[in-house]
């Protein structure tokens, strides 16, 4: 009941009448074209929904409502996986929620599976985008923080920043984000002066 209830308000009570047309499968007696048009049609109806579900569980990661993003992000990596395959870069962003979502309620060791996922697909990715790698090493970082290993943990942010700058431009909101997370690391390791120049350059 709880877990039923946790699901409910996480994500099913928004996606609960989508979910109906893309569990419902097709008559048999269509043509080739009819066929073709609601293959079309379910795919965009399945897109939507990991859309919605990716958005629904970032706004609960960053009002810090970890435990209610697991659910939405489990919705999106379920969708994504049935859409794009199970080795599929479009997994990716779901992977890196519950990654977030399970350090944030305190799961670590279900976070670095999430984590190894998502790096095992990057990896197996040459031609993965620069906006894909930056939010795993993003991710890797405040990872790495949590288990308060600081040094693995600037490794990652300053990949971070070095991708999203190159993909999006130094004074980009994007890059803004890793030099706030490393600001913090420098600020817990009391290395203040580093910590102030960086939140200054946010």
């Amino acid at each position: 009941v709880d877990h039923q209830k946790a699901d409910w308000v996480s994500i099913h009570e928004r996606i609960c009448q989508l979910l109906i047309p893309i569990r419902t499968s097709l008559p048999c007696l269509l043509s080739e074209k009819e066929r073709e048009h609601g293959m079309e049609q379910l795919v965009k109806r399945q897109k939507y929904i990991i859309n919605l579900a990716c958005s629904t569980a970032e706004e609960f990661v960053l009002d810090g409502k970890h435990k209610e993003a697991i659910p939405a992000a489990l919705q999106a990596l379920r969708l994504s996986t049935e859409v794009y395959g199970s080795n599929s870069v479009q997994l990716v962003p779901a992977y890196l929620l519950l990654a977030e979502a399970s350090t944030g309620v305190g799961h670590l060791p279900q976070a670095s599976k999430y984590l190894s996922q998502a790096q095992w697909i990057v990896l197996r990715t040459p031609e993965c985008s620069g906006a894909v790698q930056y939010k795993l090493h993003r991710s890797l970082g405040l990872f790495c923080a949590a288990e308060g290993n600081f040094e693995q943990a600037l490794y990652h942010l300053a990949n971070d920043i070095y991708l999203a700058s190159s993909t999006f431009g130094l004074k980009s909101i994007e890059t803004s984000g890793g030099y706030f997370h490393m600001a913090n690391i420098f600020f817990r390791q009391n290395k203040m002066d580093i910590a102030n120049s960086l939140y200054a350059e946010v």
